[in-house]
């Protein structure tokens, strides 16, 4: 019989278990919410809600319904398999081998810490391009959404992994560094790198990344462009240029956004945004995403971020010094003595790795916080928006949006809560003409 008295938890059989129960859970948690956000969305597809009733055609309520029930089943397998392959990755020993087998093919050394951070990634991209095919091509598709070819699709593919290749390898050279050479405060370091790489970023990403996917026009009709500047100088906002993308190349999905950091601001809307909206409905959009720069919520939403990034960095720093880290995650580090007169290789893109591996498995739970600050921040735009458009225009524009978007109006409350960033179309609508009237 084992001797049961020598039984103990150590650092490393607690985080196994630790990580397999949270992975577990949070599998759980996501098929209870996709199984009430399903039965909620399937008990309202019958009908039109009695607020939309005006507004909202039957067959367009029911494609929304259906494709809002066809994106949460696919949803489902992805889950599944996202928490299959992360148990290869980990506890079953798929990051280890990957390791062992660059190791054993190019020696210990910055070369072979890079490659086991591009093969990771690679092989991450391969594993997710059926996911990624079905998603654009068959479901997309159904729904009359996908406007992209196969073409297309194979040529952002190739440009994108070509720019993660060149900016992505480099800045993780860069913190691989700093781990080494950097002391016991290389975190701080490598915190004060990847903050300043994001805001360079956002710098450079509008005029030199974007145009390689999109193309930029500067805004043609003059009238639209006259109440947009007007409105914009009302709520004192500066940008560069108002541009017009091609986003109907892709998708018949519309949208407009602001982008860019300091002097290099601008306006884009997307081509399909303008066919949808009259330029009254345009105005109250836009007015909308400048409610978000009127109340801060970019600069508060990045001192979050970066506040956050620092507490992980900081998390990291001490976890990839510790050996139950590792072996808790189903890898063996290079330890000093391991081979005798071998140096031990190094365990920095293991650690990196393995971090971002399992923190999301951790902080699945949190999500219900970060969705409520970013609806709580969307009606303040509401009400912002409202105060220079007034609100018949906002909400005829989001009834348009939640239309040709086919965004049900029949969410589960409780999926709401932990999922949406955006408060679902009734709750907005209503506190718009609440805020109007008062």
């Amino acid at each position: 019989m084992p001797d049961t008295a020598s039984f103990a938890f150590t650092p490393s059989l607690l985080l196994t278990l630790a990580f397999a129960l949270a992975l577990t859970a949070g599998f759980v948690l996501k098929l209870w919410l996709a199984g009430r956000q399903l039965r909620q969305v399937a008990l309202g597809r019958a009908a039109v809600p009695t607020a939309f009733a005006d507004h909202i055609a039957l067959p367009a309520h029911q494609k929304a319904a259906d494709y809002t029930r066809a994106k949460l089943r696919f949803g489902v397998l992805e889950a599944a398999l996202g928490a299959v392959v992360l148990l290869g990755w980990t506890l079953l020993g798929g990051l280890d081998a990957l390791n062992q087998a660059l190791l054993w093919a190019l020696g210990a050394g910055m070369g072979q810490q890079l490659a086991l951070l591009a093969a990771f990634a690679l092989i991450s991209g391969l594993i997710d391009l059926p996911g990624t095919l079905y998603q654009t091509f068959v479901l997309e598709q159904r729904f009359g959404f996908n406007q992209t070819t196969p073409r297309l699709w194979l040529g952002d593919l190739v440009k994108s992994t070509l720019l993660g290749a060149l900016i992505g390898l480099p800045l993780a050279a860069a913190i691989l560094a700093l781990m080494a050479s950097a002391g016991q405060l290389w975190w701080l370091w490598a915190w004060a790198l990847w903050t300043g790489f994001n805001l360079l970023l956002m710098w450079v990403y509008p005029t030199f990344i974007a145009p390689f996917f999109n193309k930029f026009v500067p805004l043609q009709d003059e009238a639209l462009a006259a109440r947009v500047q007007a409105l914009m100088q009302r709520c004192g906002f500066a940008a560069k240029g108002l541009f017009v993308m091609d986003g109907s190349r892709r998708s018949a999905h519309a949208n407009a956004y602001f982008t860019g950091f300091g002097s290099a601001k601008r306006v884009v809307f997307f081509d399909t945004l303008l066919r949808q909206l009259s330029p009254e409905e345009v105005e109250a959009v836009l007015a909308h995403e400048l409610g978000h720069f009127h109340h801060r919520h970019i600069t508060k939403r990045m001192a979050a971020m970066f506040a956050l990034s620092l507490a992980g960095f900081a998390l990291l720093g001490w976890l990839s010094t510790q050996v139950w880290f590792y072996t808790g995650l189903g890898v063996q580090p290079g330890l000093v003595g391991l081979v005798p007169g071998a140096a031990a290789p190094p365990n920095d893109a293991l650690a990196l790795l393995l971090f971002l591996l399992a923190v999301p498995v951790f902080t699945v739970f949190l999500s219900p916080l970060f969705a409520q600050m970013s609806r709580a921040h969307e009606f303040q735009a509401d009400a912002y928006a409202v105060a220079q458009t007034g609100s018949g225009s906002l909400a005829s524009a989001l009834l348009k949006l939640y239309e040709d978007n086919a965004s049900t109006l029949t969410p589960d409350p409780v999926y709401v809560k932990f999922y949406y960033s955006h408060p679902p179309a009734v709750e907005r609508l209503a506190r718009m003409h609440a805020g109007a009237a008062a």
